[in-house]
């Protein structure tokens, strides 16, 4: 059974969008079922010039592939906090939860404070997430919450490679790392 089937088509979700090529394929493929707005949360990205690239990326994206988007501000120092302590985990490692749980978090919250019924993320697209422990992270928050959370694993069905086509065909910026000085090594 698809997890996706247990939030009744036509939802609001509130999509975390880490990357313009994740959000490329992940927005398409959730807003088949959904009512999906986007929202740009990421206070783990460095250095500052990666996380505007980024941003105006996915600006671009959300030009070019209408969908309402939010963008988050502020964070940076709650991550250094989540993060602290973790430097030298290894990626898909503790650290790397702690940034995910951080950004759903915040996701779910601003779900809640604009009275959407469900939240999301396109972190499953990337080979360089754990889709299993992404969507645990997300299911905690949402019953922490009270929002629905929309589980999804968007690598399968060849969801990576379909982000690599579309954002070619978008001549989208794709970016060499995860997003974290950490990671940037």
């Amino acid at each position: 059974m698809n997890p996706l089937d247990d939030i009744p088509r036509g939802t609001e979700v509130l999509l975390h969008i880490c990357c313009a090529p994740d959000a490329a394929y992940g927005v398409r493929s959730l807003r088949d079922r959904f009512d999906v707005a986007g929202f740009f949360y990421n206070p783990n990205i460095h250095p500052r010039e990666e996380f505007r690239k980024r941003l105006l990326s996915t600006l671009d994206l959300q030009e070019k592939v209408p969908f309402p988007l939010l963008v988050g501000n502020g964070g940076e120092a709650a991550w250094e906090d989540a993060a602290r302590g973790m430097e030298d985990e290894p990626e898909r490692g503790r650290r790397c939860e702690a940034c995910v749980r951080m950004r759903l978090r915040e996701t779910a919250r601003k779900a809640v404070e604009l009275g959407m019924p469900a939240f999301g993320t396109v972190l499953t697209v990337s080979p360089k997430k754990d889709a299993a422990m992404v969507n645990r992270v997300g299911r905690e928050e949402g019953a922490r919450t009270g929002v629905r959370f929309a589980e999804a694993d968007l690598k399968k069905g060849n969801g990576t490679l379909e982000s690599v086509r579309i954002s070619k065909e978008l001549g989208l910026y794709r970016q060499r790392y995860c997003g974290c000085r950490y990671s940037f090594r």
